[in-house]
């Protein structure tokens, strides 16, 4: 990572996990002076999205960034997906994902998130979803729906 890169913390209820969580992002400086970052990961839990313009400030108590708020979104979308067919490899479903335009993380074996950029339609996307669901192959949550996926 560059200098001008830094790790903000979130810290924040998980419907996910169902507990207080804390989860650590990369962002992009875009004005110190002012707290203002650009998100430079896929986040596994917290409700924002990659390339999303946040403001963080330092906590003393922390030594580093904290989370306070979203000031800009980005027009991408996070999707959080649970492989409840455990014969499923988690690459196989992500390269599915692949295949219609979105990057992904994978979180462990079983669990992944899927980044939609803000320029794909999401229906095809949300069809699969769907799809996978009601064959109970997969769990899936929008935690982070951009307005333009809304369907």
């Amino acid at each position: 990572m560059k200098d001008e890169n830094v790790k903000i913390l979130f810290r924040f209820f998980s419907d996910v996990l169902e507990e207080w969580t804390v989860e650590t992002m990369w962002a992009e400086t875009v004005d110190a002076e002012k707290g203002l970052y650009k998100l430079a990961n896929i986040p596994f839990y917290a409700s924002v999205s990659c390339d999303d313009i946040v403001y963080a400030e330092y906590d003393e108590d922390e030594q580093r960034l904290i989370y306070r708020k979203t000031i800009e979104q980005s027009g991408n979308s996070t999707i959080q997906v649970v492989v409840m067919d455990k014969t499923i490899v988690t690459n196989d479903l992500r390269e599915t994902f692949n295949s219609l335009g979105c990057e992904s993380e994978k979180f462990s074996e079983g669990y992944f998130v899927i980044e939609v950029p803000k320029h794909l339609d999401y229906k095809p996307i949300r069809k699969k979803l769907v799809e996978l669901e009601e064959q109970e192959k997969i769990g899936y949550a929008e935690p982070n729906l951009a307005e333009n996926h809304y369907y």
